[in-house]
């Protein structure tokens, strides 16, 4: 028995008229009866009783009509889902994130997605570049944040947005009297550097901005993650580089003043996800990074 006898079946049973349950089921009378007696034949027992004022049911009916209702509701739900699934609306996100990118970008991309897709349930893992990278590759996450993403063969790069620079520092530091801070201004300060990871990020580009600079550059810490640099420079161990999401960490102390520098004046935050990934999950949250100011494709 398939869903199209089920939904003839339960238009009969209803209306206890060939003639009614036909013009419900928008079909001529003929076919229908045909049907029936082919679901009857299939079977194997009567399911109606016909008489001269319409069709009364056997016992083997009044049994069907208990589930046949609710096979039909199933079935119709599973087609929903279905079809909600193959536009994006249900599903899940596994998205890899970083430091400073939760601190400001990444929530309000997040908080955007999910008032779009309600339905669609968001895992966010913590996780270095070249974690995300693996994470990417063995599909225990749907798209990565972070900056400086190496060329892969395998992976797309979406650009989020450029985010300006900010130096940090104690507040009673000499340099918090400026509007601006220049590389120069920061010759022979003590500098904390993050993150120390093996893969080029935002360390290596204050590096070679101070070479590029010819400016003298004295590294007093290199850190994993930007809460804890900027912990050591609200306890005075030093002064940092960080991005506009970077400065948006206020601890006790601590001021950001604009980086003036020919070489590093912003860096990118981008998103990065699987080249032959056609999840209508992951597109729908493309849509989202796409509209969002500074977006594009690279």
């Amino acid at each position: 028995m398939d869903l199209r006898q089920m939904r003839y079946f339960l238009a009969l049973a209803q209306e206890r008229s060939f003639s009614r349950a036909a013009e419900r089921l928008h079909m001529a009378q003929p076919p229908l009866s045909r049907q029936i007696r082919q679901l009857e034949e299939d079977l194997g027992t009567p399911l109606f009783l016909r008489t001269p004022r319409g069709v009364e049911l056997t016992e083997a009916a009044e049994s069907l009509l208990q589930d046949v209702p609710n096979i039909l509701a199933l079935s119709q739900l599973a087609r929903e889902r279905a079809l909600r699934a193959g536009k994006g609306l249900t599903g899940d996100l596994q998205v890899g994130i970083f430091g400073s990118g939760v601190l400001h970008v990444i929530p309000l991309l997040i908080g955007r997605f999910h008032a779009l897709r309600p339905d669609v349930r968001i895992h966010l893992h913590t996780l270095t570049k070249g974690e995300q990278i693996q994470a990417l590759r063995e599909h225990r996450i749907t798209v990565g944040f972070h900056r400086l993403p190496p060329a892969e063969p395998d992976l797309a790069v979406r650009r989020v947005l450029r985010e300006p620079m900010y130096v940090g520092m104690h507040e009673d530091h000499a340099l918090a009297a400026r509007t601006q801070v220049s590389i120069a201004d920061l010759a022979d300060e003590p500098m904390v550097l993050y993150p120390n990871t093996p893969l080029a990020g935002l360390a290596q580009e204050v590096m070679n901005a101070f070479r590029r600079e010819k400016v003298a550059l004295r590294i007093a810490q290199e850190v994993e993650d930007v809460t804890t640099c900027v912990a050591l420079v609200s306890a005075r161990l030093g002064l940092c580089i960080t991005t506009e999401s970077g400065a948006m960490l206020r601890l006790p102390g601590v001021v950001f003043r604009p980086l003036k520098s020919r070489h590093l004046k912003d860096i990118e935050l981008s998103c990065v996800y699987r080249q032959a990934d056609r999840s209508p999950v992951l597109a729908a949250f493309l849509e989202v990074v796409k509209d969002y100011p500074g977006g594009s494709k690279r």
